[in-house]
């Protein structure tokens, strides 16, 4: 990573979204039908984002992260069932690194990492069948109804 913070941050969606190019190449191999359609242009959507920041990373003079030859899955996928968690599971993953970028850039990056936010939550509703209070932000605890002061 490099010692600019934009450009890291960048990095860092650019991390998220070429583990969900190959993370739907391997959910995209366990569906079917619409879903599998769904799947692949989800994909295709991750290999545009994944080149329009690699052209913003050279246009700020750093050199794009390569992309891993191979990702451990966080559990394994067998079932379209499975295919359609890691769906999620890779979604969440791209909503957060882009709000990593919301946080740390200036005005034009915080609209295109908001664009990003809002194009991962919306293909995460997809898969749920509904969508999240705050696409991005970790879930609370179990239990947590409200937001408590600190005493």
């Amino acid at each position: 990573m490099t010692g600019n913070p934009v450009a890291g941050a960048l990095q860092v969606v650019l991390a998220a979204e070429n583990a969900a190019i190959f993370g739907y190449g391997v959910a995209g191999a366990y569906l079917s039908g619409a879903q599998r359609a769904a799947a692949t242009a989800f994909w295709n959507d991750h290999r545009v984002a994944g080149d329009t920041l690699a052209a913003m990373l050279r246009a700020r003079g750093a050199e794009p992260g390569a992309a891993d030859d191979a990702y451990r899955l966080p559990f394994p996928v067998h079932t379209a069932h499975d295919a359609i968690s890691l769906a999620i599971f890779l979604e969440d993953g791209v909503t957060a690194a882009y709000l990593g970028l919301v946080a740390g850039g200036g005005t034009g990056l915080r609209g295109f990492g908001a664009q990003g936010m809002q194009d991962s939550a919306v293909r995460s509703s997809y898969w749920r069948g509904s969508s999240q209070a705050f696409p991005g932000f970790p879930a609370a605890p179990p239990g947590t109804t409200h937001v408590r002061p600190v005493q």
